[in-house]
């Protein structure tokens, strides 16, 4: 793709790119399969936030870290949840720096979060649009998870990014696309009461080196800030839903490395 061209000349490229890269196929090889295997609501919420947690590294250590971390859990990671299952957890591995008593930290922190509203949206949904709440939501949800693990100092939350630390929060709001966008191919939507059109980009690597290659990203840090100035370029070309793009720009980063 030519790095230099006009914004309807780069909106064409990358709508090509989606319709490459959003088709089923997708599904198979990516860890979106995980939550999409539920029909439940809070087994699709919790399978989302625990398999994008694991979301980094390469692709099929992550399925079987994933798959490894869904048999944990058996067939309903909500009454996994609820009845503490997690209290059985060690220290043992489960996805490269994330462990057993990682899972449960976050465990802990979902089962406190359930016992306040019926679904992780409900936490998100209450808060104005106005005020950014994708971001808002994601610091709430952290802090809910913190409130609940005080007494449990030994682990701490680093599996779960900090928006108000300037941090680009990539696996959140790939958990975040998964639950609220839904054009039937490969993200679920099961979110009713939030627009796609407020989501942000989940900026990793790949994706921040093909928005610089296509100049849409100037800064050099993979930080929260390019999160905000790459989806704020990408609302030019579908505001009602610009994370679209993320199968452009992921794929076409993945296809070079």
């Amino acid at each position: 793709m030519n790095s230099v061209c006009s914004n309807e000349e780069l909106k064409y490229q990358l709508d090509l790119l989606v319709e490459k890269f959003n088709t089923p196929d997708f599904v198979a090889h990516d860890p979106v399969q995980f939550p999409r295997r539920y029909s439940l609501k809070q087994d699709i919420e919790i399978s989302a936030i625990l398999t994008a947690t694991i979301a980094w590294g390469k692709r099929t250590m992550i399925l079987r870290s994933a798959e490894k971390m869904h048999d944990i859990m058996g067939s309903s990671p909500y009454d996994y949840i609820m009845q503490e299952g997690y209290k059985a957890l060690g220290k043992s591995n489960v996805h490269r720096t994330f462990f057993e008593d990682d899972m449960a930290y976050l465990a802990r922190g979902l089962n406190n979060l359930y016992n306040t509203y019926d679904s992780i949206e409900d936490l998100f949904s209450a808060l104005p649009n106005e005020c950014d709440r994708m971001w808002q939501g994601i610091s709430s949800l952290r802090n809910i998870i913190i409130s609940a693990n005080e007494n449990y100092p030994q682990k701490s939350i680093r599996h779960i990014s900090n928006p108000d630390a300037n941090s680009a929060c990539k696996r959140m709001h790939l958990a975040l696309k998964w639950l609220v966008r839904k054009d039937g191919i490969v993200d679920i939507g099961v979110w009713k009461n939030i627009s796609p059109s407020e989501l942000y980009i989940p900026l990793d690597v790949h994706v921040g080196n093909t928005a610089r290659q296509l100049n849409m990203l100037k800064r050099k840090q993979n930080n929260r800030k390019s999160v905000e100035e790459i989806t704020e370029q990408l609302r030019m070309f579908n505001p009602n839903d610009p994370v679209i793009y993320d199968f452009a720009l992921f794929g076409l980063g993945e296809s070079k490395s």
